[in-house]
């Protein structure tokens, strides 16, 4: 979810991945492996994506932690029923 977004808006915005690597202070090789999901990237370099891709923060940050969940639960025959448990802890937990 995340890289295919990053990969898009990175594409809209007529940038190389070279050019982000750099904004990044990265390797190029590990801004490529970030944009084909094979790494993740940090949350501070989402955040500094999404200013140089000129997208909401929120959005990336969102995309980037719930491709780390999705990560966590993929393969899980109760991946469903987790996630039920997780959204209304979450609901409780914010009312406290």
């Amino acid at each position: 979810m995340f890289a295919d977004k990053i990969k898009q808006l990175r594409e809209q915005n007529n940038l190389l991945q070279r050019q982000l690597s750099a904004a990044l202070e990265i390797d190029n090789g590990l801004y490529s492996k970030i944009e084909r999901g094979e790494r993740r990237a940090k949350r501070e370099q989402v955040v500094k994506l999404a200013e140089i891709l000129k997208v909401d923060q929120e959005e990336l940050l969102t995309l980037w932690l719930a491709d780390q969940v999705y990560t966590v639960v993929k393969g899980e025959n109760n991946a469903n029923k987790v996630l039920n448990v997780v959204q209304e802890n979450m609901v409780e937990y914010g009312k406290k």
